[in-house]
């Protein structure tokens, strides 16, 4: 076994992109990796991230990335993160950037393993719960903002007021972003619309990973239909990849009226323009440029980076974590209800996460009148209830 799994590794190597190839950094150079769950164009998570890595290279004077994709057990079967780190390293990284929450073990034991080089975990949080070693940061976008606006625009827009949501695998985080697109498409639906909460149709169905895997996870495409052919005619993104709108968009060429959000990256609606209401994204590179930047000139701490947007400029790429680009098949009157929203959001008088709310167990969550604390957001539970698919 011992062999087998040296041979994989340099099997890897060798088929590494050639971003990753072995290059001597100058004295003055830092260079930093990046391993991606999926590959760098997957118009989603991963690219999010390569685009990010890419600016920081622009703006960052004195820097360089290599990167490894597709680093998942389907691609990369019997290949762990530490491995993956010691490669980077030897090619002279002295910051790892592991972008996934299934890497929080990898990256944790890649950690101690080398005192001396910096790594960031993407949306874990062991620099918060003090698991984590000194040279080991977590970041994060607000993301919970953009589900909301993306479940508000799916409310707005649905005329048989079913709304699906296409779940990864089941952690906090997905069912923290899953409740907040609920709550966005429940405040349009019964504040804005003002129609009864109990004709709001809200259906999680979880594929298993962040992205199909063929034999293992359920296939997002046709998770995606059968949505469609049971009357759900918005189709929120949860994954990490396109198949949402895409299937939408060949609906809409077939006569029928249904939209998609996709997920993740701010180009994702050009899959299919026609399908999209607009599309949630992250923007890596603040977050990269505030840790980077500070590992780079010695002043690295532990840090928890939990970014929200620029309510100022949403969309900014220099200083908002997360976005929202609306799509072109969002309506001109959702589309203005969705700037009200947007402002009550940023002054705090709109605020979903405040009780009463109960978990879909029927339990409570929330009193009437209290607000959720960051951490009851970031660690909850379960969905809640109004949703189908806990």
């Amino acid at each position: 076994m011992q062999r087998f799994l040296i041979f994989l590794f340099f099997f890897v190597l060798i088929s590494l992109p050639a971003a990753a190839a072995t290059q001597t950094p100058a004295d003055d150079e830092f260079v930093f990796g990046l391993l991606m769950v999926g590959p760098a164009n997957d118009h989603g998570w991963s690219q999010a991230h390569y685009e990010a890595g890419r600016e920081i290279e622009k703006q960052v004077p004195g820097t360089r990335m290599i990167y490894i994709d597709k680093v998942n057990p389907a691609d990369r079967p019997g290949i762990t993160v530490p491995m993956l780190a010691d490669d980077l390293i030897a090619k002279g990284a002295r910051l790892i950037i592991g972008n996934s929450d299934d890497m929080k073990d990898g990256i944790r034991e890649a950690a101690v393993m080398h005192p001396d080089v910096y790594f960031i975990h993407i949306s874990g949080d062991d620099a918060l719960t003090g698991k984590g070693s000194r040279n080991l940061s977590n970041l994060m976008g607000r993301m919970e903002y953009g589900k909301m606006m993306a479940g508000f625009v799916a409310a707005m827009t649905t005329r048989t007021g079913k709304i699906g949501y296409l779940g990864p695998l089941v952690n906090a985080e997905t069912r923290r972003l899953a409740a907040s697109a609920y709550l966005g498409a429940r405040y349009a639906w019964t504040r804005v619309l003002g129609k009864p909460a109990a004709d709001l149709h809200f259906k999680v169905t979880w594929i298993g990973f962040w992205f199909n895997i063929p034999g293992v996870t359920s296939d997002p495409t046709l998770v995606t239909r059968n949505f469609i052919d049971s009357g759900h005619d918005v189709v929120i993104s949860g994954i990490d990849t396109t198949e949402a709108l895409v299937v939408a968009g060949q609906a809409r060429k077939q006569g029928k009226q249904v939209w998609a959000v996709p997920y993740d990256f701010r180009g994702a609606c050009a899959e299919a323009p026609d399908a999209c209401l607009g599309v949630p994204w992250f923007n890596w590179f603040p977050g990269y440029r505030i840790l980077i930047t500070e590992a780079k000139a010695g002043r690295w701490r532990p840090q928890f980076l939990w970014l929200g947007p620029d309510w100022k400029d949403i969309n900014n790429p220099g200083t908002s974590a997360i976005g929202f680009i609306r799509g072109s098949a969002l309506s001109p009157e959702a589309g203005e209800a969705l700037t009200r929203f947007q402002q009550g959001l940023a002054d705090g008088s709109v605020n979903l996460f405040t009780g009463p709310l109960e978990f879909a167990d029927s339990t409570p969550f929330l009193k009437a009148g209290e607000k959720a604390t960051d951490s009851q957001i970031w660690n909850l539970p379960q969905l809640l209830q109004g949703m189908d698919g806990n």
